[in-house]
């Protein structure tokens, strides 16, 4: 392995962790301080105004006037579909049922890799998707009881299409991470995803009482903002310059277990060998994804 090739793997860990934490944070958040698409507007306009202001201070190339367009559909599928739809379907259904569904997201990926960039699909990445979803649905489904009824088929639809939109995205935004800055795309997707959501959030938004809200609840709003989204996707998209997106996509299935792991650190949860399974498979099933058929040998 690389430097580069590492730093990328550091990167998504690092992301999944932020992901983790933010169960913990800011769970409480909606909707008793912040409606669901008041936060998401505020998630957006704070990583618009982060990524603008880092840009001023690094030296990166501008974007092509033909690429503005393909910024647009990364920010509609990437940022307004994708945040959207997983929190206000997330209002609608079980967290336990959003989980599960968002399962299917590196199986999306990689079929949209093999039609769309022509990624082949080798069995080393099969084998890592298997035991991937496997550990993932073994401490999913240990954990609480789910179910998909009429009461909850609004929500689950709903995160079924933001499983869809972020694979379109982890897909589609490859090709750019490579052109150009990390920075550079990012600035232009959460503007352009900004401009999208700000007739469905900024209502929300205004309605939220400040002068009501507690130190924890900044501090919660601040993280979500900074880390969750901003942090999180620098980190998620960075790690695209060097792995492939079905790679990327699998380190999905760490979040259960890590979210898992920070209950257990709180003392809100025990380990048990269920637990020590599933994280055995997740992480072999991550490091089977990103390992490269063997070339063969010249005649």
């Amino acid at each position: 392995m690389n430097n580069n090739t590492f730093k990328a793997h550091l990167s998504l860990f690092a992301a999944q962790v932020i992901y983790a934490l933010n169960y913990s944070i800011a769970k409480d958040l909606m909707p008793l301080h912040v409606q669901p698409l008041g936060l998401v507007m505020l998630r957006i306009t704070g990583a618009c105004i982060l990524f603008w202001t880092v840009s001023v201070f690094i030296k990166t190339h501008p974007l092509e006037k033909k690429d503005f367009k393909h910024m647009m559909l990364l920010a509609l599928f990437g940022v307004a579909v994708n945040q959207g739809f997983f929190i206000y379907g997330l209002s609608l259904t079980k967290p336990i049922n959003s989980a599960i569904i968002m399962v299917s997201n590196p199986i999306v990926v990689i079929v949209f890799t093999w039609i769309i960039a022509r990624e082949k699909i080798t069995v080393y990445k099969l084998s890592g998707l298997l035991l991937g979803i496997v550990g993932a649905m073994i401490l999913l489904l240990f954990k609480g009881s789910f179910s998909f009824g009429s009461e909850t088929v609004v929500g689950d639809i709903m995160t079924l299409i933001n499983s869809l939109s972020w694979a379109v995205f982890i897909v589609m935004s490859r090709p750019f991470m490579q052109k150009y800055h990390t920075v550079t795309v990012m600035k232009w997707v959460f503007l352009f995803g900004f401009i999208f959501f700000a007739p469905f959030g900024t209502a929300d938004v205004l309605a939220i009482k400040w002068s009501e809200l507690s130190a924890q609840v900044y501090f919660a709003i601040g993280f979500v903002i900074v880390a969750t989204t901003f942090l999180a996707y620098f980190l998620n998209t960075y790690a695209l310059k060097t792995l492939s997106s079905s790679v990327v996509s699998m380190y999905i299935y760490a979040q259960p277990f890590l979210a898992t792991l920070f209950a257990m650190l709180m003392g809100k949860d025990n380990l048990t060998p269920i637990k020590i399974l599933s994280g055995c498979l997740i992480i072999a099933g991550v490091y089977l994804a990103s390992m490269k058929p063997p070339k063969k040998a010249d005649a």
